[in-house]
């Protein structure tokens, strides 16, 4: 079989290997965590070592760290109005939320429909702070989510700026940190954070498990998701996944010592991956490229080409790539993202998204550049021969 090139990392992250014994480990284990014997004291000291490593990926403290089963949950968990700060019940009436953000903060949550309001992006895809200022100044106390960087083209947000605002009309600020945690600095201080939402497998740990991190606790949610047995401190019900919650503590342990050498490593690779794009495609676009952005992520789109093709002919040349746009049962749909930017629809339909990892080589990135060479010769001749 044909060795394959792994171009889609924002789509989930490979195990690594230290996740993979650290979940191994675990699953010698027999005793629950919750029992208090020796073997179920055994499965404990795993989780709270795991809620101690998590909590480092973004200095905050051990006991602000609630586990999850993936970072969709943890942001349900967080988007609800009956939040409660320092013993204040007093609902919040109003979800602001970025144009840009992931479907699962999109879907609002446990707020009502008709409480949720979306903040328009500039044309780069960052953040309208200007716009954001004046919705909180029309709603105080609300809450406030927005993602450090996008999914989609990686643009990082103006979050400390859009935590001064939001803090200073008295809301409450939760930042989707999914995609940009182990690739910049995710410290929840720095960020200014109140709530901050993690997953494992974006890091390198086992899917199926995720993390809503708190700034103090202080904070308190009376209304969780799942209740019974009062784990994770009444705030997620049920057994705990001990094994990938032990997965993701040793993810995030080495992302934490490693992440600015593999962001390097991966800049590296992007930028020639993005001369080489382009040396071969003049026309093509890489979206949000005038400002900061991840260090692994490339969205870039050409005339003429749809993301289908391009996603099945890179597929069929061993490469792994992905659309622009959010997937749902194995079909491209128009990119929020992208419609949000102001980018036109013939364009968005063409986006292709290349995401790399710290395991992404040098040879590798060449090997994308003959596929895309071909492709794009492809789409050269097509197009010569539509105008003839």
């Amino acid at each position: 079989m044909r060795e394959r090139s792994y171009f889609d990392w924002n789509a989930t992250a490979p195990l690594r290997e230290e996740a993979r014994a650290a979940v191994a480990e675990a699953l010698s284990l027999p005793g629950n965590p919750s029992s208090v014997h020796a073997e179920g004291r055994a499965a404990r000291r795993l989780i709270e070592r795991a809620r101690e490593e998590v909590a480092g990926l973004v200095g905050d403290r051990a006991s602000d760290v609630i586990f999850t089963s993936s970072g969709t949950e943890a942001n349900m968990l967080a988007l609800t109005p009956a939040i409660e700060v320092a013993g204040d019940k007093r609902p919040r009436a109003k979800l602001l939320l970025s144009a840009i953000e992931h479907a699962s903060v999109r879907a609002g949550g446990r707020f009502p429909r008709e409480a949720i309001e979306q903040i328009a992006v500039d044309p780069d895809g960052r953040l309208n702070l200007a716009a954001l200022a004046e919705a909180v100044a029309r709603s105080p106390r609300t809450l406030v989510s927005l993602m450090l960087a996008n999914n989609e083209t990686g643009v990082i947000q103006p979050v400390a700026e859009a935590a001064a605002i939001v803090h200073a009309a008295g809301g409450l600020l939760h930042v989707d940190a999914v995609q940009a945690a182990g690739r910049i600095d995710c410290d929840i201080a720095a960020l200014g954070a109140d709530l901050l939402t993690l997953s494992a497998h974006k890091i390198g740990g086992p899917k199926g498990v995720g993390a809503l991190v708190r700034a103090s606790d202080d904070i308190h949610f009376p209304d969780p998701l799942i209740r019974g047995g009062g784990q994770e401190r009444g705030l997620r019900a049920g057994t705990e996944n001990v094994a990938g919650i032990a997965g993701f503590g040793a993810a995030a342990t080495v992302a934490h010592r490693q992440g600015a050498v593999e962001a390097a490593h991966m800049l590296a690779l992007r930028n020639r991956l993005e001369s080489g794009l382009q040396a071969i495609a003049p026309e093509a676009l890489m979206f949000g490229a005038e400002v900061r952005r991840l260090p692994n992520t490339t969205l870039f789109a050409a005339p003429g080409l749809t993301a289908e093709t391009a996603v099945i002919a890179f597929d069929l040349d061993g490469i792994a790539v992905s659309s622009g746009a959010a997937c749902s049962s194995g079909k491209v749909q128009p990119s929020h993202v992208l419609a949000a930017m102001g980018v036109s629809p013939a364009l968005t339909r063409g986006a292709v998204r290349v995401s790399l990892g710290w395991a992404t080589t040098a040879a590798e990135v060449e090997k994308f550049l003959g596929a895309w060479r071909k492709l794009a010769t492809t789409l050269s001749k097509k197009q010569r021969g539509i105008a003839a």
